[in-house]
């Protein structure tokens, strides 16, 4: 039971390790800036109309 316990902590440790690798390799200071103003609106593109 304990090793099966072990086990089960060695993949967790090793999910979190990749997750953290993947999160922050890369990029020097972390996340990018966005430089929006207040009241932007994001660009969505417009749905296709299924009416004919």
């Amino acid at each position: 039971m304990l090793l099966l316990l072990l086990e089960a902590l060695a993949a967790l440790l090793i999910l979190v390790f990749i997750v953290w690798w993947t999160m922050f390799s890369g990029r020097k200071n972390g996340e990018l800036k966005t430089d929006t103003k207040p009241g932007a609106e994001s660009f969505t593109p417009a749905k296709p109309d299924d009416s004919p």
